[in-house]
């Protein structure tokens, strides 16, 4: 065992579990057990429903687009990391939804916010709806939007809502094996092959003018994110992106950011096709019980 294979493990050496468990998710405990659902006093439940809706909404999509790996990947190992992958983004979207739901008032249940919603209500980041790629595109995306996420909902473990406190503290392990996922490969494809290393590199140009949307609604991880992103990108040899990307690429992700994008739910024509395939049995029978 090399070196190289564990360059990433400092990042997650903070791992409430202390170990080196991976994509397979962190047990199957309730991470609801015990936690009063009420709404605390004082918690502005139109707030809460919508950073809710908004992390759900991240992770329903990068769910999806991360499903459409099975069958694909390039070795059947990392077919079934990835699609363990997306059960966990799958899970998290479930509680946050259910959350939302319950915070806004109006009934509706997470099967309603994820099967009954257009594109245009749909409050993910854009970088999770872009379409795949290329393998070295799926691991820089999931490098990016897990060092983010994890950031996020370090913070949000905190919470004065106990609920969406508890649905970040399982996020959080979750997350960490995530971003070590994609590190590790991060690193494999930059110090690889003259092929892989390209690859990569290009899949970071196109990925890394997204990461403003990110910081738009979440400044405060800024530092720590792009610390994080400079450490994998050292042991991977490559350098931090700062050629200009395709035109296509800086309009959309320029858009996204001046807009507020997916936060407001401006998106690319990508959303959409996405969802219908994600509806498409839900919508089908509306009043068939799941």
């Amino acid at each position: 065992m090399t070196d190289d294979d564990h360059v990433y493990l400092s990042l997650a050496e903070n791992s409430p579990e202390g170990d080196a468990r991976w994509a397979f998710g962190t047990g199957f405990e309730d991470p609801l057990h015990g936690v009063d659902p009420a709404l605390p006093p004082g918690v502005d439940a139109a707030a809460l429903a919508a950073r809710c809706l908004a992390l759900g909404d991240d992770a329903l999509v990068a769910a999806q687009r991360l499903a459409e790996w099975v069958t694909r990947a390039p070795e059947l190992e990392e077919e079934v990391a990835l699609a363990n992958i997306g059960l966990d983004l799958l899970g998290q979207a479930r509680l946050l939804l259910s959350r939302a739901g319950r915070a806004e008032g109006a009934g509706r249940t997470e099967d309603d916010l994820a099967y009954f919603r257009g594109p245009a209500e749909f409050r993910n980041v854009l970088l999770a709806e872009l379409p795949n790629g290329d393998f070295a595109e799926c691991v820089a995306r999931l490098l990016l939007f897990s060092s983010w996420r994890l950031a996020v909902l370090q913070r949000l473990a905190g919470d004065e809502d106990p609920v969406l406190a508890a649905i970040a503290s399982k996020g959080v392990q979750e997350l960490t094996y995530h971003r070590d996922h994609a590190a590790q490969w991060t690193v494999r494809l930059g110090d690889g092959t003259e092929e892989s290393r390209q690859r990569m590199l290009r899949a970071l140009d196109e990925l890394w003018p997204y990461l403003g949307e990110l910081f738009a609604e979440e400044p405060e991880v800024r530092d720590e994110v792009e610390c994080a992103l400079r450490q994998v990108l050292a042991a991977a040899e490559l350098p931090v992106p700062t050629v200009t990307p395709s035109a296509s690429t800086v309009a959309a992700s320029t858009v996204a950011v001046e807009l507020g994008g997916g936060r407001r739910g401006r998106h690319s024509e990508h959303l959409a096709p996405l969802l219908e395939e994600l509806q498409s049995v839900a919508r089908s029978d509306p009043e068939a019980t799941w």
